[in-house]
């Protein structure tokens, strides 16, 4: 492989801000794998955000490059799957397995997209320097024409677009959205872009919490819903807390300590047969390797108060909720589905402009 641009290559990043500023070029945000592709003839790389490669995990995708993307190019962009309209992160995260006729497997039943929003090489000529806006031209003349599974990202630079955006996308599995100064070069690896993403609120049940890698601290609460059956779901984490506020939570959460796991909602976890069926966070996976998720439960008495996103197929949280404060006025039993806001479905087909 011979680029102006060669890999690894680490991508821009956004910083989070509050509200959608104004005087930017505005896009979805994307929930998915970030990829930075290389493609020199028959030669394809996806290199990772953390410069790993993640080509032999997409096998349908190197041969969508090959046929859809220039010769010589080098583009940023994002891994997908969707199913019924929109986004789904759990079947994206099911295709990094180590065996390779699984990945080929998965790869013929949730086949993947490529959502490419930027242009960082082409021909013989890096764009790295190249203003944000003359990026996006070249792109968009480059691609044009282009079809699934490969879609140049919508972009706008109507700040009332992007609003109505934030509110739509979000019903196709959608993150929120990126604004991006125009005249900007590509920045490796700094955030020189900014993100808006959707904030709310939910009662969660404390039923449990690992230990911080540094020592007797707390590192990561587990959190639990109500579902309509009457059982205790795990829905996620919450795991940003000062040094000082950990070792408060340990003192906190004593009288919630249990001898042992028999009479807990979750004591399954305890058993290695039931991981096989089910995302139990109490053993390692692909993504943790070796590392130590035992947990220490709690009778699951306790109800804080998170904010959250969004939730991943109506499940759990899709990233780690921010703790906000205990809930001392709310019974657990209250702690159920039926209180989190669902945001109207949106076709994510219509994004992307398909038919």
């Amino acid at each position: 492989m011979d680029l102006p641009v060669m890999p690894p290559v680490k991508p821009m990043l956004a910083k989070s801000v509050a509200r959608i500023p104004p005087g930017m070029q505005y896009e979805a945000k994307w929930d998915g794998f970030r990829a930075i592709v290389f493609r020199d003839g028959l030669e394809v790389e996806f290199g990772s955000r953390t410069g790993k490669t993640l080509t032999r995990y997409f096998p349908e995708l190197v041969t969508a490059v090959r046929e859809r993307l220039p010769q010589r190019c080098v583009v940023d962009g994002e891994i997908v799957i969707a199913r019924e309209g929109r986004l789904d992160f759990d079947a994206l995260t099911e295709r990094i397995h180590p065996a390779d006729s699984r990945v080929r497997m998965l790869a013929e039943r949730t086949p993947a997209s490529l959502v490419v929003f930027d242009l960082l090489a082409l021909d013989g000529e890096s764009l790295l320097d190249v203003a944000l806006s003359a990026r996006r031209a070249l792109l968009v003349e480059a691609l044009s024409g282009v079809t699934p599974p490969v879609h140049v990202a919508p972009a706008t630079t109507d700040v009332e677009v992007a609003r109505g955006w934030f509110e739509q996308y979000e019903g196709a599995g959608l993150d929120g959205v990126v604004a991006k100064p125009p005249d900007l070069g590509y920045r490796q690896d700094e955030r020189a872009m900014f993100k808006v993403k959707h904030e709310r609120t939910a009662d969660v049940v404390v039923a449990g919490y690992r230990l911080h890698k540094s020592g007797p601290v707390v590192g990561s609460l587990l959190l639990g819903l109500y579902d309509d059956r009457g059982a205790l779901q795990h829905v996620g984490v919450s795991a940003a807390f000062t040094m000082k506020r950990r070792a408060e939570l340990v003192t906190e959460l004593e009288p919630l300590l249990m001898e042992d796991v028999r009479g807990h909602p979750w004591a399954a976890w305890a058993q290695a047969e039931a991981h096989e069926s089910a995302r139990l966070p109490g053993a390692p996976s692909r993504w943790s390797g070796k590392k130590d998720l035992s947990w220490t439960p709690l009778r699951p008495e306790r109800v804080a108060e998170v904010a959250y996103d969004h939730m991943e197929n109506g499940a759990r949280f899709r990233h780690t909720a921010r703790f906000r404060r205990w809930r001392p006025d709310r019974t657990p039993e209250s702690c159920t589905y039926a209180q989190l806001e669902e945001p109207v479905r949106y076709d994510l087909a219509e994004i992307l402009g398909e038919p």
